[in-house]
């Protein structure tokens, strides 16, 4: 049996061994193309059938309504922090932002590139340990769009309910860190974005879902590759796409499937995330949580061990004991567990009975 690592890493991140055994199986030869997905041209019949059905099946699970275009794009989610605020700002109009810490600062810079823009909220007093209360929001009477991260990966927040905006403008999401996650009422948003290379397949692909009205004005200055309604007339094929990792997306998406649906890989990683919440909340204060309580991820798990000499040790010994990725994020340290969807319940129980582990013999 091949052996695997303890993976915990933040993005690239773990896949399904069942994933890549089948991707494994097709590498080389195609349901006998005799040629890999990734030589074939993708204007083949073979091709835009994997493109189709990876677009099926997110509508089926997701419940994606009629109205709403996939895309499968590149560029990752950066590209998006760019994309949206080009075909979305108008003149006179502002791009609402809800700053909950590292990546949705990123979206607000590159928003700033293109037009006004405005904070509706923020927990930036708070060192973004938490989710400001959708209460807290105020969307501008001149805001195009309200854009939320609603994981961010650095701080291990999550939105644990969206805010209602419909009325004054169009909710946008950053879903790179839990799409298909957990069960998300798709007509909230005008335009939901993710990177690929969390929950959804490896790196190389970008996910847009796009409502009709919200694609239809791109402006016409811009560059072809960078107006939504091009990628949408060309059904995610104007130019050559990332063909391998969108048929990965789409073993992704059929395993999601046949594991039940989200609404079971939902119950699933709050099983899972629960070991290792539980770990740090009993331990008595040797292991800290760094996002408040109510505003915990159930993707990134982020914490703190009262002394930094004691971290240290704590990678070192997970890393001989096969765990991988438990470093926190270099601009802010400490300790982060990514629980994504592939990440087998094995795995974080492992990892909470090495913690239990450790403290017994540091504490």
């Amino acid at each position: 049996m091949t052996k695997r690592a303890f993976n915990f890493n933040a993005g690239p991140a773990a896949l399904p061994l069942e994933v890549l055994e089948r991707a494994q199986q097709q590498f080389v030869d195609y349901e006998g193309a005799g040629m890999s997905i990734m030589e074939m041209s993708h204007r083949s019949a073979a091709y835009e059938q994997v493109n189709n059905d990876a677009q099926t099946l997110l509508r089926r699970l997701y419940g994606i309504p009629d109205n709403y275009h996939v895309l499968f794009l590149q560029g990752g989610a950066s590209t998006q922090f760019a994309m949206v605020p080009m075909n979305l700002l108008q003149p006179g109009r502002a791009g609402a932002y809800v700053m909950t810490g590292s990546w949705s600062k990123k979206a607000l810079k590159e928003a700033q590139l293109f037009g006004e823009t405005a904070i509706a909220a923020s927990s930036e007093s708070d060192s973004y340990t938490r989710i400001p209360s959708l209460s807290d929001i105020e969307v501008p009477a001149e805001a195009a769009y309200l854009h939320i991260t609603s994981n961010e990966t650095i701080e291990g927040t999550q939105f644990g309910a969206y805010p209602n905006v419909a009325d004054h403008a169009t909710l946008v999401a950053d879903m790179s860190s839990d799409i298909l996650s957990r069960p998300v009422d798709v007509s909230q948003f005008g335009l939901i974005y993710a990177g690929a290379q969390k929950n959804l397949g490896p790196s190389g692909v970008t996910l847009v879902i796009i409502r009709d009205d919200v694609a239809v004005d791109s402006p016409k200055h811009l560059p072809a590759m960078l107006r939504y309604d091009t990628h949408i007339k060309a059904n995610s094929l104007y130019n050559t796409p990332p063909s391998f990792s969108v048929y990965m997306v789409k073993l992704m998406l059929e395993w999601i499937e046949a594991r039940g649906g989200i609404a079971q890989i939902d119950q699933y990683n709050r099983d899972k995330t629960k070991l290792i919440y539980d770990a740090i909340d009993q331990s008595g204060g040797f292991y800290r949580g760094v996002a408040q309580a109510a505003s915990r991820s159930t993707m990134n798990i982020t914490f703190r061990i009262h002394d930094a000499e004691l971290e240290k040790r704590f990678i070192k010994e997970s890393e001989a004991q096969g765990f991988v990725g438990l470093k926190g994020h270099r601009d802010v340290g400490g300790l982060r567990a990514s629980t994504y969807n592939a990440v087998p319940l094995e795995s974080c129980r492992a990892l909470a009975e090495f913690m239990k582990e450790f403290q017994a013999s540091n504490g």
